[in-house]
C-alpha cells in the first residue's frame, strides 16, 4: 500500500480532523464540510509548512551551489552577476507565494531564468507547483515557456566548457522531469479523492440498503400481522358465533327437552373444541419464530377448501339458520387451493355476520364457475323492511366508509341489525374489510351492496386458471 493510500485509509477510518496535518491542504480541505470551492483561501497544514520550508531551502541551496561552482567568471560583468544573485534571492523568497499564485509566479520566474542562473531552482519549484495544482491545459503552455527560457539562457549566456546542445538538453530534461513528477503527484491526489468519494458513496448506498431492508422487514411484519388477524377473525368469529347462538337458545328456551339441551350442549362443546384448536394453531405460528420447540400443535392440519362448504352450511343449519347452498361447480376438489380457501372464508364470514346481526333471515349461498372463467361466490339475504328504502353505511357495490347496517362500515353483517334489542352479537368491525383484502391478495375482487330487489349481496370473484 502506497503512503497516499495509507493516509487515505486512516482518514476514512478515523476522520479528517485528526489527520489533517498529515495531508496536503488541497486534499484535507476536501474532507471537511463543503467542497473547498467557496472562494476562501485554503489553510496550510503542518505538512504544507514543512514542504514549503524544504522547497525554499532546496532553491536557496541550488543558488548557493551554483554560485560556488561558478565562482567569479571573468567573462560575466559584475553588474550582471550582482543582478543574478539578487534575482535568485527574490525568486527563493517568492516561493512562499507559490500556492496562492502558482501560474503567475512560474511564468515570471521562467522569464527571469532566461538570464539568471541563480533563479533556476526557484523556477523549477514553481513549475512543479503548477503541475501539481493545475490541469494539463494550463501546465502545457507554462512548460513551453520554461523550455523556451532554457533555449534562451543557453543562447544568451553560453558556457565555454559546455556545448550549446548539452545545455539545451539539460534544461529540457529538467523541465520534463519536474512536470512529470508534478503530474504524478496530482494523479495520486485525485485518486485519493476519488477513493474517498467511492467510500462515501458506498456508505450512503449501504445506509440506503439498510433502510430499505428495515422498511421491507416492517412491511413484512405488518402484512404477517394482518394475515394472522384475518385468520383469527375468520376462524374464531365463526366458532364463537355458534357458541353464542346455542348458548342464547338455551337461555331463552327454558322449556327445552333434555334431548334438545343435550344436543345444544354437544354443539357448544364441539364448537369450543374447534375454536381452541384454531386458537392453538394461530398461537403456535406466532411463537414458532421465538421458540424452536414451540410450534403449531398440528402443522399438517388441512386448510379449508371449496369442498368443505357443505359442512360449513350444515353447521349453520344446526345453529338454527335457514341457509340454501347452490353449487354449480362440477368438481370442487379441482378448484385452486388459494381460490377455494378464499371462497370458503367468504362464505364463512358471510354466514357469521348473518348469524350475528340477522338471526332467522334466510341466506342464499351460490357458488359457480370453472377453469378459465374464475370462481364466483355470492351470498344474498333480504333486508329488513325498515331498511329497504335506504341503507345508510352501505356503498353502491363496495365497502362503506361509515357505520351502518350493511356489510360495510363497522361490520354489521349481511343484513340489518337484529330485531330484538340487546341480543345482537358484537363484532370486531373488520370482517368484510379483511375479506376484501384477502380477495385482492388472491388476485380477485369483492363487492357488496343493496340490490333493487330489497336484498343485500356479497359477491366475490376469484381467478381459476384454465
Amino acid at each position: 500500500m502506497s503512503p497516499s493510500e495509507s493516509v487515505g485509509e486512516a482518514v476514512r477510518e478515523h476522520g479528517a480532523p485528526r489527520y489533517r496535518r498529515l495531508l496536503p491542504a488541497a486534499v484535507a480541505d476536501a474532507w471537511e464540510p463543503g467542497d473547498g470551492r467557496s472562494g476562501r483561501r485554503v489553510r496550510r497544514t503542518t505538512r504544507d509548512w514543512f514542504v514549503d520550508v524544504c522547497v525554499f531551502l532546496c532553491a536557496a541551496c541550488f543558488a548557493v551551489a551554483t554560485a560556488a561552482a561558478k565562482g567569479e567568471p571573468s567573462y560575466v560583468p559584475a553588474w550582471l552577476l550582482a543582478a543574478d544573485q539578487l534575482t535568485g534571492v527574490l525568486g527563493c523568497v517568492a516561493l512562499w507565494l507559490r500556492r496562492r499564485w502558482p501560474v503567475a509566479l512560474a511564468v515570471v520566474l521562467c522569464l527571469l531564468s532566461t538570464f539568471s542562473e541563480f533563479v533556476g531552482g526557484a523556477g523549477l519549484a514553481a513549475l512543479f507547483t503548477v503541475a501539481v495544482h493545475r490541469p494539463l491545459r494550463v501546465v502545457a503552455p507554462v512548460g513551453a515557456v520554461s523550455m523556451a527560457a532554457s533555449f534562451a539562457y543557453a543562447y544568451l549566456r553560453p558556457e565555454p566548457e559546455m556545448p550549446f546542445a548539452f545545455l539545451v538538453a539539460l534544461g529540457v530534461t529538467l523541465n520534463v522531469a519536474v512536470i512529470g513528477w508534478g503530474m504524478f503527484v496530482r494523479a495520486q491526489r485525485r485518486l485519493m479523492l476519488s477513493l474517498r468519494e467511492r467510500v462515501e458513496r458506498a456508505e450512503t448506498e449501504a445506509e440506503l440498503r439498510a433502510e430499505q431492508s428495515r422498511l421491507r422487514a416492517e412491511q413484512a411484519q405488518r402484512l404477517a400481522r394482518e394475515q394472522i388477524a384475518r385468520e383469527m377473525h375468520d376462524m374464531l368469529g365463526h366458532r364463537l358465533s355458534l357458541l353464542s347462538v346455542h348458548a342464547g337458545a338455551l337461555e331463552f328456551n327454558a322449556g327445552a327437552s333434555r334431548e334438545q339441551v343435550t344436543q345444544a350442549a354437544g354443539v357448544i362443546r364441539d364448537s369450543a373444541h374447534q375454536a381452541l384448536q384454531d386458537l392453538r394453531e394461530v398461537i403456535g405460528v406466532l411463537r414458532a419464530g421465538d421458540d424452536a420447540e414451540a410450534g403449531p400443535s398440528d402443522p399438517d392440519r388441512p386448510q379449508p377448501t371449496l369442498a368443505g362448504l357443505p359442512s360449513l352450511v350444515e353447521e349453520s343449519r344446526q345453529a338454527g339458520m335457514r341457509v340454501t347452498l347452490l353449487s354449480e361447480v362440477g368438481d370442487p376438489d379441482a378448484a385452486p387451493a388459494a381460490a377455494g380457501r378464499t371462497a370458503y372464508r367468504v362464505a364463512q364470514e358471510g354466514l357469521t355476520n348473518a348469524r350475528k346481526h340477522a338471526p332467522g333471515a334466510e341466506v342464499l349461498v351460490r357458488v359457480s364457475g370453472g377453469p378459465g372463467d374464475g370462481l364466483t361466490v355470492e351470498l344474498r339475504n333480504p333486508l329488513p323492511a325498515r331498511k329497504r328504502t335506504g341503507v345508510p353505511g352501505a356503498g353502491p357495490g363496495g365497502l362503506s366508509e361509515r357505520e351502518g347496517p350493511g356489510v360495510g362500515g363497522a361490520g354489521r353483517g349481511l343484513v340489518g341489525p337484529v330485531e330484538r334489542e340487546g341480543t345482537e352479537i358484537p363484532g370486531a368491525g373488520r370482517g368484510l374489510i379483511g375479506l376484501a383484502e384477502r380477495a385482492t391478495l388472491a388476485g380477485g375482487r369483492l363487492a357488496c351492496g343493496p340490490l333493487a330487489s330489497g336484498e343485500f349481496q356479497v359477491r366475490a370473484w376469484l381467478p381459476w386458471p384454465a
